[in-house]
């Protein structure tokens, strides 16, 4: 009898197995309920790391596993995700020995282990003990939404009569400051920003403390004049209770999520780049009109530090800059950020030493069609003006619209000459874009109410540099008489991101103050005189989209389609405007931009928001929209630069739901726009990517603080999270 009960028992034991189910009859897979999973279920090749992560409760899907060298010519790692299972794979690594270790949500970070190629590693992870060991790994605007925002009720409509700046009337004009007011040079909420550490100093009070903080460094004019925007004690006060709580141990009320579905697909290689003062303001791989250009070539970024490009060869690991040549010498002292400003404090991290001294100040950059490199750069002092640009000259640009500084201007590099070549612009070079027209124009704002343009066909035919390149003024012409006058015309200041229209070549801006806009620039057939504006502004005190107000355009991108879309970095939605929607004609004589409400469509981003107002406590830099469908989900789909959450949030706009491409370590992904390159066609998802530049002026704030050099980060999706 005995035995009998004893095969029955086998039996029963082998048939659960089978089929994957507990002997209580729960329908839940064997390997979520199993202490441990077997690391030799994954398959692992020669150039591939993979296995298992195992909690205390089983395997740990959903969490990040990390394997980094220091053996390459420059520092790099490759990040994945685990399956369901718990199970990883890491592809195509280059010959080296690896640190892997594994990061999670609800986790304690795991002890980096040993790895070699070919090794199938099972590695364990413990629970975090409490909600602020957890909290540690969290995004920063997870923390960032502990920040109390003050009520409605403390915002008149009007300004009191004889009021001085600040002038901020309402709360969400509140919250665009407290987000858009810092974040437009670092993360707020990181562990750099929500902490007060000692190395700043002893001080009787958080406020006080708050109050110096401000005044740190090179940027210290800069951050100190962001404060009083709010009204210096208002504003001080509330960063000051903000740090307060955190030391006292509160914690943001949500965690974030583990990545889901299509997240677990994603795979992110990292390259150090640039040194550990360099500004890596943006990348670029290819020309981003034909995403085939430059493929499997060096990635670049601008190294503000240093006056250079950063490059990265991603085929031999290797990292180095590229040196901007200048027409002034570096040692006369133009460069921008230094603390001529009074109110200069020295920095902890760096005291009174100058970290910017770069006279070329590179700031945006851009492939063209024949793989050279533009770049806009600061050649020679603001005021020294070519004559052809000022008022009195027989340029119609300037006869129009006089230009007596500029503060970058253009050059671009011929890999094939080895060279370098400068373009003295009369307007200040920020952001900028090229053309799908014959002449390959290249568009920039200037960040001060103008548009500028570089014929650079007529640039390489004719060599003459005042006969390629105009410009025109943004401005509602409110007289209506088609003519620029300055003194009844609204010039539109803030002329930020730039994209150009691939159906009707109209250049679009974002301008990125409270409550913000978004600006049409038509150059017409003879420019200047034919150049129009529209303004359009976001759903904010003047109407609702689907119940919701948008506010701060901080980047706008157009699809195939002529939509372009726009991230409001206020209000923490990405926007589509389709000017086709427009039931009455844009009028380019409207100047407050409140026309064609119903071009705006508003699509929350995903995370926290502030407590008591329902916004959104993400900020998002730009938008990228793949028109090319370079990560395959399709053409024209639109992405944002989830600069307050370490991510690159993708929508899909038909189901209005989100992936979010995270980027777990080191924290302090911060990325101001992305570049997208198809390296093969046809090798699937290896080759093509997306590609962003850690973005964050201060480096130092990354995890790991000073020393900490920028980075570049490849996105890849691939079918699922074990393929390879």
């Amino acid at each position: 009898m005995a035995a009998k009960q004893s095969l029955k028992m086998l039996l029963t034991l082998a048939l659960a197995l089978l089929f994957g189910f507990s002997l209580q009859g729960n329908a839940r897979p064997r390997s979520a309920r199993s202490p441990q999973a077997d690391a030799k279920r994954v398959r692992v090749s020669a150039n591939e790391i993979g296995g298992v992560v195992n909690g205390a409760k089983g395997p740990e899907a959903g969490v990040w596993v990390i394997a980094e060298t220091s053996d390459l010519p420059t520092k790099f790692r490759r990040i994945v995700v685990t399956d369901e299972q718990g199970r990883f794979l890491v592809p195509d690594l280059p010959k080296a020995s690896y640190k892997v270790w594994v990061r999670g949500y609800g986790l304690v970070d795991s002890s980096p282990v040993d790895a070699g190629l070919g090794k199938n590693l099972t590695l364990a992870v413990a629970p975090a003990p409490d909600a602020k060991t957890a909290a540690k790994v969290y995004p920063a605007n997870y923390w960032l939404s502990l920040l109390k925002i003050p009520p409605q009720s403390d915002f008149s409509a009007v300004p009191a009569a004889g009021s001085r700046p600040p002038n901020i009337t309402s709360q969400e004009g509140w919250i665009s400051q407290a987000k858009s007011g810092c974040q437009t040079c670092h993360q707020l909420g990181d562990r750099a920003t929500r902490e007060i550490g000692p190395e700043l100093g002893k001080f009787d009070s958080a406020a006080d403390a708050w109050n110096r903080r401000v005044k740190s460094g090179q940027m210290g004019p800069n951050m100190s004049s962001g404060m009083n925007m709010f009204g210096r004690d208002k504003g001080v006060a509330m960063y000051a209770d903000w740090s307060e709580r955190i030391a006292a141990g509160e914690v943001p009320a949500e965690a974030p999520p583990r990545p889901q579905g299509m997240e677990r697909n994603v795979v992110l290689t990292e390259w150090e780049w640039g040194g550990a003062t360099d500004w890596t303001h943006f990348s670029a791989s290819t020309d981003k009109r034909n995403p085939t250009i430059n493929a499997y070539g060096p990635v670049f970024g601008t190294a503000m530090g240093s006056g250079s490009a950063a490059m990265v060869d991603p085929k031999n690991n290797t990292a180095s800059l590229l040196k901007m040549p200048t027409f002034e010498d570096e040692d006369k002292g133009i460069a921008h950020y230094i603390p001529v400003m009074s109110g200069f404090e020295p920095s902890p991290y760096w005291g009174d030493q100058l970290i910017w001294k770069s006279v070329a100040n590179p700031h945006n950059l851009m492939m063209d069609a024949k793989g050279r490199l533009w770049m806009g750069s600061s050649l020679r002092p603001n005021k020294d003006q070519p004559p052809f640009c000022q008022d009195g000259a027989n340029n119609p640009y300037a006869k129009t619209y006089p230009l007596d500084r500029s503060s970058r201007q253009l050059q671009f590099y011929d890999f094939k000459a080895e060279k370098w070549s400068q373009v003295n612009t009369c307007f200040s070079v920020h952001h900028f874009h090229f053309a799908e027209d014959a002449d390959s124009t290249l568009f920039m704002d200037g960040n001060a109410g103008f548009i500028g343009w570089l014929n650079t066909r007529a640039l390489e035919e004719t060599g003459n540099q005042e006969k390629a390149q105009g410009w025109c003024p943004a401005y509602a012409d409110v007289d209506g008489d088609g003519k620029f006058d300055p003194k009844v015309d609204k010039l539109i200041p803030n002329t930020y991101d730039s994209s150009v229209n691939p159906v009707d070549g109209s250049v679009w801006f974002a301008v990125d103050s409270f409550p913000g806009m978004i600006v049409r620039v038509e150059r017409g057939a003879h420019p200047p005189e034919t150049c129009r504006t529209e303004i359009f502004k976001p759903p904010v005190a003047w109407g609702k989209v689907g119940g919701a107000e948008g506010f701060t355009p901080h980047g706008i991108d157009p699809d195939r389609n002529g939509v372009e879309w726009v991230a409001l970095g206020g209000s923490g939605h990405v926007a589509s405007f389709d000017r086709r929607k427009c039931k009455e004609p844009p009028s380019n004589r409207i100047a407050s931009g409140e026309q064609c409400l119903e071009g705006w469509t508003l699509y929350q981003t995903p995370g926290p928001t502030f407590k008591g107002t329902g916004v959104s406590a993400e900020f998002m830099y730009s938008t990228f929209v793949d028109q090319f469908d370079i990560m395959g989900l399709g053409k024209d789909t639109p992405m944002a630069t989830g600069s307050g959450s370490d991510s690159i949030l993708i929508l899909d706009p038909k189901t209005s739901k989100w992936i979010v491409m995270r980027v777990p370590y080191p924290l302090g992904f911060y990325s101001r726009g992305l570049d997208g390159r198809i390296d093969d066609p046809k090798a699937g998802w290896k080759g093509r990517g997306l590609w962003a530049a850690y973005g964050t002026i201060p480096n130092w704030h990354i995890e790991g603080g000073k020393g900490t050099k920028p980075l570049v980060v490849h996105f890849q999706l691939r079918p699922n999270p074990l393929a390879n």
